[in-house]
């Protein structure tokens, strides 16, 4: 393999042999800006081999006392070929037969073969392995959580609200020390999200960074979010494997619940493809909808979005329906706008089909009832619900009150 600085290629080698039958190898080497040594060594090559002497010579070893037999190595493409045996299944095959070889040369003999993935062995470049589904059966079966990290938005806006090159977003660079790579690190805010496998109901929130007490303390409210809408037990907790999950402290808390805790396999972001799925969504429909001029307002505006998304949003694993429908519970969707005095007790109320919710809890008072009222001892709310908002497209529109 030559190098950029190579003096010599294969045809520069044939102009030296050619040159060198009729004049000094030195005078030669001097012109071509090599050594003499260089010079001859080539020449002696093609006095021996011919043309093949001038070709690059591969630089493994003469001999190898330790290489695979070349039968083992048939023996090991055999069994890859007619049975589609892993790296670890051969060798142990091979261990059967009296033959002693490690995994690690097993794989590195089907690397250098070709056959080291399963689509190399169809022609058709199929991958022989039929793709499986990850179903949640029960509510609460699965919960996938995960951690999305986004700048943060300094106030006034930044570049996305006036321009990449515009003197706000030069302050902000400024103000967040995002310069060089020597410069403070620009800041960013962590939203943790915990989705259920099976009915797709999802809590998110924004926090300030995905420590390990900060995750164990997003699940304790994630699970009081949960238990709010009928899932009182989690069996599962499916996460990566970031810092944070793999912290003792949070296998610790998951322990005390008598939660299992399940980490995806390396690299394959696939296996929590629900999570993966919601991040996406979330991207695309409420962090870059529209154009945010600080993080106070993304951060106040995004338990408005995920309530539309859990009661509104048609989710297609839901039979193009809210994921709150998929819960056999009674939805507890307590607005501050829906609660009266202190005190009184608990009603459930029906919620029409166009709501998407099958139920609704609201807080009545026993006092005085309003002369408009329209359930007895249910004081109307006189004015619509400051954070019931259903989106469309990417402005948001208040909803008028019950």
């Amino acid at each position: 393999m030559l190098h950029r600085n190579a003096p010599l290629s294969v045809e520069g080698r044939r102009r030296l042999v050619e040159r060198c039958q009729t004049r000094p190898i030195a005078h030669v080497a001097a012109e071509m800006g090599i050594s003499r040594q260089c010079a001859s060594t080539w020449v002696n090559r093609y006095r021996q081999f011919g043309e093949a002497g001038l070709l690059d010579r591969p630089s493994v070893p003469h001999h190898q006392p330790t290489a695979t037999p070349a039968e083992v190595v048939a023996r090991i493409e055999q069994l890859r070929r007619h049975h589609k045996h892993s790296a670890r299944r051969i060798a142990l095959e091979l261990a059967g037969e009296g033959i002693t070889i490690s995994v690690r040369t097993v794989s590195r003999h089907l690397a250098h073969l070709g056959l080291n993935r399963r689509k190399f062995l169809d022609p058709s470049g199929e991958t022989n392995r039929a793709p499986r589904k990850i179903h949640a059966r029960w509510p609460g079966h699965m919960i996938h959580l995960d951690v999305k990290k986004v700048g943060r938005i300094p106030d006034g806006g930044g570049w996305r609200a006036h321009g990449r090159g515009s003197e706000q977003a030069r302050r902000s660079r400024r103000a967040t020390g995002r310069r060089n790579p020597g410069g403070r690190r620009v800041s960013y805010t962590y939203l943790h999200s915990a989705v259920d496998g099976f009915s797709r109901l999802a809590y998110t929130e924004a926090l300030p960074d995905e420590k390990a007490r900060t995750a164990i303390a997003f699940l304790s409210r994630a699970r009081a979010f949960f238990a709010a809408h009928g899932i009182t037990r989690i069996h599962r907790i499916v996460t990566d494997n970031g810092s944070c999950y793999k912290a003792s402290n949070f296998a610790t808390a998951l322990h005390a619940l008598g939660t299992r805790h399940q980490r995806i396999t390396p690299y394959t972001p696939r296996h929590n493809g629900k999570v993966e799925r919601y991040n996406r969504i979330l991207a695309e429909e409420f962090l870059y909808a529209r154009t945010w001029t600080s993080e106070q307002q993304r951060s106040e505006a995004l338990p408005v979005w995920n309530i539309h998304y859990n009661y509104h949003r048609p989710h297609t694993a839901a039979g193009n329906q809210p994921p709150a429908t998929r819960l056999r519970a009674g939805v507890t969707n307590v607005m501050a706008s829906y609660n009266s005095a202190a005190g009184g007790r608990r009603r459930t109320v029906r919620v029409p089909a166009r709501r998407r919710v099958r139920r609704l809890s609201v807080r009545c008072s026993m006092s005085r009832a309003a002369p408009n009222s329209g359930t007895a001892g249910c004081p109307k709310p006189t004015a619509p619900p400051a954070k019931l908002v259903r989106y469309v497209g990417a402005q948001p529109r208040y909803l008028p009150g019950p």
